[in-house]
């Protein structure tokens, strides 16, 4: 959709995450690094496991992979609050697995810190299709218009949902109204208020999150 693009926030002042510099890739890694001794539950790679990220003040910002984590350590962008007991090893050196993260400059975060992307509707509504209510993969997952676009519906926070597919063919193009379906919840722009919610969601699993979190 050509009104979507990737997250990028652009805030004043200092220079805030980026994209990149919360993308995981691959070449983060060092070769031959493997992990050990896991303590955390698994879903998938370790190294794809959530770290909370905080900013200088402790202020929770963002939720990055522990990969991108120990690379911003690395280059002295962070440093680690909270450790798991797991390390990650290399040819020459191991490193503690961080849970919790800190930026060691603050980074001023705009109130809507949160570019329009099919990545950050389909977080914001949680992978939940907001008509059937029903929690799918990311790739059994459309975002609708709720106001068609061939009604003048426009590609915006309030006006894209995240949705199945079968829920999508069965509106087509007219309103939930029309087609008999009931929103799950209004859709509204991604905040930073929206991802301290996902933050306390993923951070129940992780008792090392919660002090930061403010349970």
């Amino acid at each position: 959709m050509s009104a979507l693009r990737q997250d990028s926030p652009s805030p004043r002042g200092h220079r805030p995450l980026t994209a990149a510099d919360t993308a995981v890739s691959s070449s983060d890694q060092p070769a031959g690094s493997r992990t050990q001794n896991s303590a955390v539950p698994r879903r998938g790679s370790l190294m794809q496991e959530p770290v909370l990220v905080l900013n200088a003040t402790y202020e929770p910002i963002n939720v990055t992979a522990v990969r991108r984590a120990m690379v911003l350590m690395l280059k002295g962008v962070a440093q680690a609050e909270e450790l798991h007991s797991s390390e990650v090893h290399s040819a020459a050196h191991s490193h503690r697995v961080p849970s919790v993260i800190r930026l060691v400059a603050y980074r001023h975060i705009p109130q809507q810190s949160r570019a329009l992307s099919r990545k950050n509707i389909l977080l914001r509504d949680r992978n939940t299709c907001q008509f059937c209510g029903r929690v799918f993969p990311s790739s059994e997952l459309t975002l609708d218009h709720v106001v068609p676009r061939s009604r003048g519906g426009r590609s915006t926070w309030e006006n894209l949902v995240a949705c199945c597919y079968r829920c999508n063919n069965s509106k087509g193009d007219r309103t939930p109204e029309e087609a008999g379906f009931k929103l799950a919840r209004r859709p509204r722009p991604f905040t930073l208020h929206t991802s301290r919610q996902l933050m306390r969601l993923i951070g129940h699993r992780d008792e090392r999150w919660r002090k930061y979190l403010f349970y």
